[in-house]
């Protein structure tokens, strides 16, 4: 059960490092925000459904 919270954590960072980098270039650019705006509120659902799994399968087990 560790290795799958390590994974999730893992997968957490790599997702949060994209969206760090990727969120600030694609409003920063103009005409990108229209083309690109699904892809971000995508991301961070995704972003928030990782921490809430994350949290969830912790709490397992600690």
């Amino acid at each position: 059960m560790s290795i799958v919270i390590q994974l999730l954590v893992f997968l957490l960072i790599l997702l949060s490092t994209v969206l760090v980098i990727g969120v600030p270039v694609t409003l920063a650019s103009p005409g990108q925000w229209e083309q690109s705006k699904n892809l971000v509120y995508t991301g961070s659902g995704l972003w928030a459904g990782l921490v809430i799994i994350t949290g969830l399968i912790n709490s397992f087990v600690a």
